[in-house]
C-alpha cells in the first residue's frame, strides 16, 4: 500500500495486510484481514476466495486502508466493524461498551436452565444489552429489566434489543436505584471485577479502547459483589435466584460474601468452556426461614 497508482487485487491486499498486522501484534491476523476486507467490499470470505484477481477500487482500498490503521493501534476489531455475536445473535459494539465476550454465554445459559419460569428478570449493567437481550429470547415468558449508569450504553442496548426483536426495559440508574418497589425472581449481573493493579497489564485493546468503568471492580475486584448481594435480598422474590459472572479465582470469594450475607443458599459455581469457574450463584431463603435456619 505504498503509491496510489499501484493496483492492489484482492488476494496481494490480504497477503500484505496479514503480514503487517502480525508485525504489529495481532495474532490471528490473516482471519482479521479477511473480516476487515469482507467488510470493505461488502461480500462474504467466499466471495474473497473466488475474486482473489479482482482489483481494489480507490474508495474501497481507501475504507480499507482506514479499518487496518485501526487495527494496528491495537482497537478492538469489534469496534471497527461495529458488531459482535453472542449466543447466536447479532450486536452493534461501540467504544460506550464492553465488547460481548462469549465466557459471559455461560452466565445466559446458567440462569436459564436455573430459572425456566422466570417471569421477572433483572440485568444489572447492560452495557452493550447481551445478557438481557440473550434473556429475553431465551425466556421470552418472562418480563426484562436491565439497568446502566450510561447514556451511551443504554442507547447502544436499546437498539440490540430492537435490532433482535426482543423488549427489554432499560432505565438509567446505579443498581437496584430504579427499583425501589420492585421484586424479581431471577437478577443477574456481569460486573466490573478486574482489580484496578490488573488493568495496566491488559492487553491494549482492552485496556486503552474498553470502557474502564466497565472493568475496574475496585481494589480487589469485589467491590460490585460486596454492594450487590446484601441489596439484591430485598429485591428477590422467596427462592429468587441470583447469578454473578465472576474473573479468574474470584468464585471462592464471591461464595463467601453470599455465605456472610445470611439470606441464600443453594450456593453453586459454574465452569466456562476453558474450565474456569465463571458463574457463582445463590438462591434467597425463603422469609419464614430466615428466623429458623
Amino acid at each position: 500500500m505504498k503509491k496510489q497508482q499501484e493496483t492492489w487485487s484482492v488476494l496481494k491486499v490480504l497477503n500484505w495486510t496479514r503480514d503487517y498486522l502480525a508485525e504489529k501484534g495481532i495474532v490471528n491476523a490473516r482471519l482479521e484481514t479477511e473480516w476487515m476486507l469482507c467488510a470493505a467490499l461488502t461480500m462474504d470470505r467466499v466471495g474473497l476466495y473466488v475474486n482473489y484477481d479482482k482489483p481494489l477500487a480507490p474508495e474501497e482500498l481507501s475504507l480499507f486502508r482506514e479499518m487496518v490503521a485501526r487495527r494496528a493501534r491495537r482497537e478492538p476489531l469489534q469496534y471497527i466493524l461495529g458488531s459482535q455475536e453472542f449466543m447466536g445473535l447479532d450486536f452493534d459494539v461501540s467504544p460506550s461498551v464492553l465488547i460481548p465476550r462469549h465466557d459471559t454465554e455461560t452466565l445466559v445459559e446458567e440462569a436459564v436452565r436455573r430459572c425456566p419460569g422466570a417471569k421477572r428478570i433483572l440485568d444489572i449493567g447492560a452495557g452493550s444489552g447481551c445478557i438481557a437481550v440473550a434473556l429475553a429470547a431465551g425466556l421470552p415468558q418472562a418480563e426484562v429489566f436491565s439497568v446502566d449508569t450510561s447514556d451511551g450504553a443504554l442507547e447502544i442496548a436499546q437498539r440490540n434489543a430492537e435490532r433482535n426483536g426482543v423488549r427489554v426495559t432499560y432505565l438509567k440508574g446505579s443498581m437496584f436505584e430504579p427499583f425501589r418497589n420492585m421484586t424479581f425472581d431471577l437478577i443477574v449481573s456481569n460486573p466490573p471485577y478486574i482489580p484496578t493493579g490488573d488493568i495496566a497489564g491488559l492487553e491494549p485493546e482492552v485496556r486503552d479502547f474498553e470502557p474502564r468503568e466497565a472493568l475496574d471492580g475496585g481494589t480487589d475486584g469485589l467491590d460490585f459483589y460486596r454492594s450487590m448481594i446484601p441489596a439484591a435480598s430485598s429485591h428477590l422474590d422467596p427462592f429468587g435466584w441470583i447469578l454473578f459472572e465472576v474473573g479468574i479465582y474470584q468464585a471462592p470469594d464471591v461464595l463467601r460474601l453470599f455465605e456472610g450475607a445470611g439470606c441464600y443458599d443453594s450456593l453453586f459455581t459454574t465452569l466456562d468452556t476453558g474450565g474456569i469457574e465463571r458463574v457463582v450463584g445463590a438462591r434467597k431463603i425463603q422469609e419464614k426461614d430466615l428466623s429458623n435456619p
